[in-house]
């Protein structure tokens, strides 16, 4: 099966490790990483949304107007929007980037930052949402005809939409979360599954979730999963660990300095707090407290000392180590791989040239190989039938 690379999508050069130096939206800054991108492998950047940060859909549409491939993911909060308008916000970015979006809806794992926009639903009732938003998302863009709709938290009639995807019969819905109300909700709406980087067993056991909640939707079909992860890599394994721990220096000693870190998530921002709400970030503080290293290469401190800030666990060593821990992931079933480094355009740039081709053609081998496997047995398979 193909696989894909997603980065993000940033709108100024600030992280975890350093204070950005400009404005929240820096215009030159934001092309530059997004053509990074492009001439370097990605397949697709992630424009991410917070509460206080800046719009991502005009950014978005910034960016594919003047870039010919990258695809484009949009992160969406439901609660910012009535369904209407952001169907015909999606279908008119889709019409500027010549049919390469994705949308990727954003529950909201956080009271404090959904209430600083006047969302004052429970987590259950924003899942709720989430699934009737999306529903009327996906009808509004594959519908010709004026329809009514009377639900739980929408309302609306005789609405028609003028303006259409290029794709069809639509662009495809990420969705993402770690809760058992997530899991129901992605399972039944989603095209893509969204994880952060855990280790492989656990990974694997949210994929069969997924899995269990897309057939319990009456879904023939399973979503495709992505995993997210924050690379660290140097030339030789002795480097990227001196790298690695420099980099949860940085971040404390950001801390420290009582500096307001930004935490960027899977499509979200979210300022610091003192305990996570969501169960993805309760998750990945469980997993840095049982252990710092698993697998081949996941490193757990980066998550501990943010707080299990979303895509926080590492991969840390030389590119040919964290492509093939890539590639264990790969095996799995996940097919989008999320990265993102700590020096977002200097690490964008490293990752495309030296750890994307290897998991490329790694994959082309697999592929070729399973591809060989299949016509061998549909050759025996004939010559038992003829035999």
């Amino acid at each position: 099966m193909p696989v894909e690379f997603l980065g993000i999508a940033a709108t100024n050069n600030g992280s975890e490790t350093t204070a950005r130096s400009g404005a929240a939206f820096d215009k030159e800054y934001t092309l530059r990483l997004a053509r990074a991108h492009e001439e370097h492998g990605w397949d697709q950047v992630l424009f991410a949304y917070g509460s206080g940060s800046p719009d991502p859909a005009p950014a978005a549409a910034y960016i594919a107007s003047r870039l010919d491939r990258l695809q484009i993911l949009l992160a969406h909060r439901p609660n910012v929007s009535y369904p209407t308008f952001a169907a015909k916000t999606f279908a008119t970015l889709d019409q500027i980037s010549e049919g390469r979006l994705t949308v990727h809806f954003i529950t909201g794992g956080n009271d404090q930052e959904q209430g600083r926009e006047g969302d004052i639903l429970t987590k259950d009732e924003r899942y709720a949402r989430t699934r009737e938003y999306i529903r009327i998302v996906k009808k509004i863009w594959t519908t010709r005809e004026p329809f009514d709709h009377e639900g739980e938290h929408y309302r609306f009639h005789d609405f028609v939409s003028d303006v259409f995807p290029v794709q069809q019969p639509r662009p495809n819905v990420s969705f993402g979360g770690s809760s058992p109300a997530a899991y129901a909700a992605g399972g039944a709406e989603a095209d893509i599954y969204c994880l952060w980087g855990e280790p492989l067993a656990t990974t694997a056991e949210q994929i069969e979730n997924v899995k269990a909640a897309a057939k319990a939707a009456g879904r023939t079909e399973v979503p495709r999963i992505q995993a997210a992860f924050r690379p660290i890599i140097a030339p030789t394994e002795e480097l990227a660990w001196e790298k690695a721990y420099r980099t949860v220096g940085a971040i404390k000693a950001r801390k420290e300095r009582g500096e307001a870190i930004t935490k960027r998530h899977n499509g979200q921002a979210q300022h610091r707090a003192a305990a996570p709400q969501n169960v993805g970030s309760q998750r990945l503080i469980a997993i840095a407290e049982a252990g710092e290293r698993y697998d081949r290469a996941l490193w757990t401190p980066t998550a501990a000392v943010t707080g299990g800030a979303g895509n926080s666990n590492a991969l840390v060593g030389t590119p040919e180590t964290v492509a093939q821990a890539l590639l264990d992931y790969y095996d799995l079933g996940v097919d989008i791989l999320s990265a993102r480094g700590y020096d977002l355009l200097d690490d964008a740039i490293d990752f495309g040239r030296y750890v994307i081709p290897i998991v490329r053609e790694e994959v082309a081998k697999r592929d070729a190989t399973r591809d060989a496997e299949r016509a061998a047995r549909a050759t025996q398979n004939l010559a038992a039938v003829n035999g």
